[in-house]
């Protein structure tokens, strides 16, 4: 079965360096507390704010061995007044047998206020 893992993270300045750091970072975390390979991947989508424009984020994939072959795609996250900035969105498709309940959906920085529930 596919499922869907979801994560978010802020940066602090619109920086090349620091796009692609905050990323990685949140990549890697989704990746580690699912017990995601590359080869469960169908697809990996990446959204950030209008505000977040100095790099592509989907770079940070391509710093992770093993990862060059999985899809993914960047792309504007909405600009909803009053919503949160200078905010990275991901969505991992992955093949899993886990329930939705086991899946484990990360959000750091300041992003963490967007689910407290999880």
């Amino acid at each position: 079965m596919i499922r869907g893992v979801r994560g978010a993270t802020t940066v602090n300045e619109n920086d090349e360096q620091e796009i692609i750091s905050a990323t990685e970072r949140l990549l890697k975390e989704a990746i580690v507390s699912n017990k995601i390979a590359p080869d469960q991947v169908a697809s990996i989508f990446i959204s950030a704010t209008v505000d977040v424009d100095a790099a592509f984020p989907a770079r940070a994939l391509r710093n992770l061995a093993g990862w060059t072959y999985v899809p993914v795609m960047c792309m504007q996250e909405l600009s909803v007044p009053g919503s949160l900035q200078k905010c990275i969105r991901v969505m991992i498709h992955f093949n899993t047998e886990k329930t939705q309940e086991e899946v484990k959906h990360i959000y750091l920085e300041g992003a963490s206020s967007l689910r407290p529930d999880l």
